[in-house]
């Protein structure tokens, strides 16, 4: 496995140089677009390159998921929808290859057109287009989906809606959007917003459709039969109009494939070894290596495969809400950091196997780099300089303990901090001046052993600093709804990170966003620096303009210390029925829906 990783990373490395030094890419009619440069396939492209075209179609698998839904519309805020469901149900005008940083190739959508500064995007549509009950999809379709989307769907479509300044039909089967942003990202996300049926919910409240009300839409399966919160099952649909497009060939094999729901992981990993599963994606690299010995896995009917990538590590951890005190002081958040004894709980949960989280692009050409601010970035910064928290420009890491249970370093350092914050221990108390304890819940969901397991630890060191922290545990529908509405002191945070990041990054800690509820910004980060930032990513013109503000980015966020890390997943595991096979071609992204189910397919042999 080390020389197929070693093989990613080289392929990843000169696909980023090509695009690194790449020229804009033209203003004529195209097959795909690219961030900077020429997307690498030529207009005559077969198929994905990490795709084997003849993949034969067929079988049924079973996947599973904790929690439970009681929501089928992914493209909304209200409810708990299966998380799977947008990725196979519902298409847009263009699609990722998850094999370059950031290209799209044409799915509803056989061409666009762009001009040099991309103050506007032109689509035209395949004339074969159609969704799942046989209609055509129509420009009246996406027009309607653009406005429906940015108006009551879900947040995540809120910003590109409001950098829009029209969209226009310009032929039968084409359509031109204009932007009000000098923003080069816009032009590929109108391509990725998905595409709705009009006549499904025109005059109708799509923002709270019931259950039995599933989105229509025109991708590779349809919602055959579901259960609230207990199963969902999707068909392959036998008419799929995209089959054979380049972007498709050799995708979505499966004829069906069943979600189901389980209580906890426990649960559903001991109906995985029982084979009610098909497959489990594992994130704990000492269970891996100790908890799969079961009898399938010795007789060889489940397999354990193994998918490097390269992609940023984003970020895992204990995010803490500055929107409330005491972690709207970065003192305190400091101070929940080197309490944090990482080695110690990483040696105890995982075996010491998983590296930790060293910023939010680690492991990525993108990552800021150790010590002080190179000129470039420390050029962008230069405007905010004063309002800078410690550690941005000369340079940030996370602590590093000794590994012992104690953590006396560590937890003399903390104790400074709150000092310093105004906080006092007294009668083995932390107390700030008005004799107010420090107390503080950390919300986790019931299904989440591992988070669980490593909240205990945790608690136990902030008992050593006199601070009473408290674990909260909801069910899924409830933990949505409260992180939704930013109601917690700290809890679990995951965000994955691209190879190219752009637009979301405002939904993920931009300023706006800390206000809106629903946005991505639990920590409530609400900083002009960062805000500047997103929009120097934004407006770069090369990409090494586009590197230097993300390494910025990085820096701003790292110092910031919202969110206390955890391990890194530079490799994904999967366990999977024997049957279930994928190309020997990896992509640059690995693991994902993009990879498994979708490039996968049923061997029964």
């Amino acid at each position: 496995m080390s020389i197929v990783y070693f093989r990613v990373l080289r392929r990843f490395v000169a696909v980023f140089a090509a695009i690194l030094f790449a020229q804009s890419a033209a203003s004529d009619t195209q097959h795909g677009i690219s961030m900077y440069g020429a997307p690498a396939l030529p207009p005559d492209f077969v198929s994905l390159p990490y795709v084997r075209a003849d993949a034969p179609k067929g079988g049924s698998i079973t996947l599973g998921n904790t929690g439970g839904f009681n929501s089928l519309n992914p493209f909304v805020r209200k409810g708990t929808v299966p998380w799977q469901l947008r990725f196979f149900t519902h298409e847009a005008l263009m699609g990722r290859s998850w094999d370059e940083p950031f290209t799209l190739y044409g799915v509803l959508a056989e061409s666009i057109e762009v001009p040099e500064d991309r103050a506007w995007v032109e689509f035209t549509l395949r004339p074969e287009a159609r969704f799942s009950d046989g209609t055509p999809v129509t420009v009246d379709d996406v027009i309607f989906s653009y406005e429906l989307l940015g108006t009551e769907g879900h947040p995540r479509y809120l910003s590109l809606h409001n950098q829009i300044d029209s969209i226009v039909q310009t032929g039968p089967d084409r359509l031109r959007i204009t932007f009000n942003t000098q923003n080069r990202e816009l032009a590929l996300l109108a391509g990725l917003r998905p595409i709705l049926s009009k006549a499904q919910w025109a005059g109708k409240d799509f923002a709270n459709a019931p259950l039995s009300d599933s989105p229509i839409g025109s991708g590779p399966y349809v919602v055959s039969d579901f259960e609230a919160g207990r199963f969902v099952t999707l068909s392959r649909n036998p008419n799929y109009w995209g089959a054979d497009i380049p972007f498709r060939r050799g995708t979505n094999n499966f004829d069906t494939i069943k979600l189901d729901f389980y209580g906890d992981a426990s649960v559903l990993f001991e109906a995985f070894k029982a084979g009610n599963i098909s497959a489990v994606r594992e994130f704990n690299a000492q269970k891996w290596d100790r908890q799969y010995d079961f009898p399938a896995v010795d007789r060889g009917d489940v397999v354990k495969s193994e998918i490097p990538h390269g992609k940023p590590s984003g970020m895992t951890g204990f995010v803490m809400n500055t929107r409330k005190a005491p972690f709207d002081d970065w003192r305190v958040r400091e101070a929940m950091i080197q309490a944090f004894n990482f080695e110690y709980i990483n040696d105890t949960l995982t075996g010491g196997a998983q590296p930790r989280i060293t910023s939010y692009f680690s492991n990525s050409a993108l990552a800021f780099e150790p010590g002080p601010a190179p000129t470039p970035v420390a050029q962008l910064l230069a405007p905010f300089a004063g309002d800078l928290i410690p550690g941005t420009l000369e340079g940030y890491s996370f602590p590093q303990t000794d590994g012992s249970l104690r953590n006396r370093k560590g937890i003399r350092k903390a104790m400074a901090l709150l000092e310093e914050a105004g906080w006092v221990a007294s009668d083995g108390v932390m107390r700030d001046e008005n004799g107010t304890a420090l107390t503080f819940a950390i919300l986790l969901t019931q299904d989440s052993s591992e988070n669980k397991a490593i909240a205990d630890l945790y608690v136990s060191a902030l008992a050593r600093l006199g601070i009473e922290a408290t674990i909260e545990t909801t069910d899924s529908a409830q933990f949505v709804e409260r992180t939704n509405a930013f109601d917690f002191d700290m809890t679990t945070f995951r965000r994955a990170l691209s190879l190219s990041p752009g637009n979301e990054q405002r939904f993920y800690w931009g300023s706006e966003a800390a206000a809106q509820q629903g946005s991505r910004n639990l920590m409530g980060a609400a900083s002009p620096a960062v805000d500047a930032m997103i929009d120097a990513m934004l407006t770069a013109r090369s990409q090494q303009e586009f590197v230097h503000a993300v390494r910025a980015l990085d820096r701003l966020l790292t110092a910031g210390r919202y969110v206390i890390p955890f391990w890194q997943y530079t490799t994904g595991r999967i366990a999977h029925d024997a049957r279930m096979k994928f190309p020997d071609r990896l992509p640059i992204y690995g693991d994902g829906p993009n990879f498994m189910p979708e490039v996968w397919w049923y061997d029964p042999s």
